[in-house]
């Protein structure tokens, strides 16, 4: 049985899926900015997955994650603003 990734490679891993996440709500956004259609089917399993994994961080890991989550919200903030627009 291969033994448990160490922590930083957790982060790692779960810095990438917020970095992922919020390229996919700014090109979303880029779309409806455009006048595109976009079609947001998906995004909350990814974010339940992105939530899950934040949940089985090691205590103390947070405060490494606080600023890409917070940049996460914010471009979520800016796509709900242009779809309520739109």
């Amino acid at each position: 049985m291969p033994s448990p990734a160490p922590p930083d490679v957790e982060i790692l891993a779960t810095l990438a899926a917020i970095d992922s996440l919020q390229g996919t709500l700014a090109l979303a956004r880029a779309l409806v900015e455009a006048g595109r259609a976009v079609d947001l089917t998906g995004l909350d399993r990814e974010a339940a997955r992105l939530c899950a994994a934040l949940a089985c961080l090691p205590e103390g890991a947070g405060a490494r994650l606080r600023a890409p989550l917070h940049g996460l919200t914010q471009e979520l903030d800016r796509l709900s603003a242009r779809l309520t627009a739109a």
